[in-house]
């Protein structure tokens, strides 16, 4: 199963409904591991290192460092931007449905963009 970092903005009550409709599941915020107000690029290269796809709402910067880590050749392992427009219910359902779908590893280089 896909490991999961939440970025430090990501809506927290997402997060619980995913832990309480799956508690298996492998997530943590970034306020979790210690990395609270560090940058977009400090971020994505800790969820390479830990092998987590992010979960984020910040369409504005992340993509960008995200495909700049994968232009230089650097682990990406996804991330999955995720529009504050969507109800939640709809987005822990679909982020329920990509992990289910998909095999560790099967994210890397890209963004997914929910909802589905």
């Amino acid at each position: 199963m896909l490991k999961l970092l939440a970025d430090e903005n990501f809506d927290n009550t997402i997060v619980r409904g995913l832990l309480r409709r799956r508690p298996s599941i492998d997530i943590v915020r970034v306020q979790d591991v210690g990395l609270s107000g560090e940058n977009d690029p400090t971020i994505l290269a800790w969820a390479a290192e830990e092998s987590r796809v992010l979960l984020t709402h910040d369409v504005a910067t992340i993509t960008r460092f995200a495909y700049e880590r994968v232009k230089q050749g650097l682990p990406m392992p996804g991330v999955v931007e995720v529009s504050t427009d969507t109800q939640i219910g709809q987005v822990i359902e679909d982020i329920l449905l990509v992990l289910d779908c998909s095999l560790e590893g099967e994210l890397e280089g890209q963004i997914q963009y929910l909802p589905l």
